[in-house]
């Protein structure tokens, strides 16, 4: 083999794979495009809101909590990400692990006693 002749004859099957699923996927978009039925009308149209009329400015502010409520949330859920594979492995990976783990879970519960000080699990 010369330099700069090698070509990956391994990766073929995935690029065949990516390059349907890329055709398939436009293809459904523009034949619902052209199948789908064009029926406008003012109910239609009008923004969806549980079968109730809109009611006042559709750019309200909200209150800080939901993000609060939104961060916590993601933080706990990164948490059990990371548990689980670390759980499957723990013989393997000995007592720098755990340690590393007990910190980790020990400052995500600080974490936690600030919300709980701040009252962000209150509504």
């Amino acid at each position: 083999m010369t330099p700069g002749s090698y070509v990956p004859t391994e990766y073929f099957p995935i690029l065949i794979i990516m390059l349907i699923s890329i055709a398939f996927g436009v293809g459904i978009i523009l034949l619902g495009g052209i199948v789908r039925l064009r029926r406008p009308y003012k109910e239609k149209l009008s923004p969806y809101e549980c079968g109730n009329p809109p009611v006042g400015a559709p750019r309200e502010q909200f209150s800080v909590k939901f993000y609060i409520i939104a961060m916590l949330f993601v933080i706990f859920d990164v948490e059990a990400v990371f548990l689980y594979p670390w759980a499957l492995v723990y013989e393997e990976i000995g007592w720098y692990s755990l340690i590393a783990m007990i910190l980790f879970i020990d400052i995500l519960l600080v974490g936690y006693a600030y919300a709980w000080q701040k009252k962000a699990f209150e509504w």
